[in-house]
């Protein structure tokens, strides 16, 4: 049985960049493209009408920009995926969307390969930001309130079991569920156990925001 395509809702205030993504998307058969939003405000009639898997999210619009939709849609029961689209590699903006559950971020002049790859991996609960990228951003993006966020994620970490603690600590340092079995020892199964009950436990979306609360608790 064929699996149903991915589902993708296209939110770009540009109708070019939006007419340029679809052009690619629409000629890869595991894909469907069902629906284009011009302004953040469209986004949850329309995630409610199409029921996306995957939303690509432009970060700068006007009226209601991606971050404030970002932060609509996760707050939203089973709520899409979401990458953020954007031009620059190291944003304050980025950074805050990913807070928000954000599954990675794009540059715009990505190639169309790895946009599809990207996809691909979001829509199957993947994250598709390398730590390195994540050191990038908080390094380089103005990051007021660290202590704040230092105090909070450590609080967060102390209600994770002591194998819970090293399972999130290698997913803050990239690591992918088999390396982090070899290293653990454990089964695969066993890990994505471990970082589904890490992220019901906090409260978190996925591995982005897992890998942001294991930096911000470093000293």
């Amino acid at each position: 049985m064929t699996p149903a395509p991915i589902r993708v809702l296209i939110v770009d205030d540009d109708a070019l960049v939006r007419a340029g993504l679809s052009m690619i998307l629409g000629g890869t058969d595991d894909i469907e493209i069902v629906g284009e939003a011009g302004d953040g405000s469209q986004v949850p009639p329309m995630v409610a009408e199409h029921r996306p898997d995957v939303v690509l999210m432009d970060i700068r619009m006007p009226g209601v920009d991606g971050l404030a939709a970002t932060e609509a849609l996760r707050d939203a029961k089973s709520p899409p995926e979401v990458l953020v689209l954007t031009t620059f590699h190291a944003d304050a903006q980025v950074l805050r969307a990913l807070r928000a559950g954000a599954a990675g971020f794009l540059l715009k002049d990505i190639p169309p390969a790895d946009l599809v790859a990207a996809i691909r991996k979001v829509a199957s609960g993947e994250a598709i930001l390398s730590p390195a990228v994540t050191r990038q951003l908080i390094t380089h993006v103005s990051n007021g309130g660290a202590g704040q966020r230092t105090e909070r994620a450590r609080g967060l970490l102390a209600r994770l079991s002591d194998r819970e603690r090293e399972v999130a600590t290698a997913v803050g340092q990239g690591r992918s569920n088999a390396e982090i079995g070899r290293e653990l020892f454990m089964s695969v199964p066993t890990v994505k156990a471990h970082v589904s009950r890490i992220l019901t436990k906090l409260g978190l979306n996925n591995r982005v925001q897992i890998a942001l609360l294991v930096y911000d608790a470093s000293p």
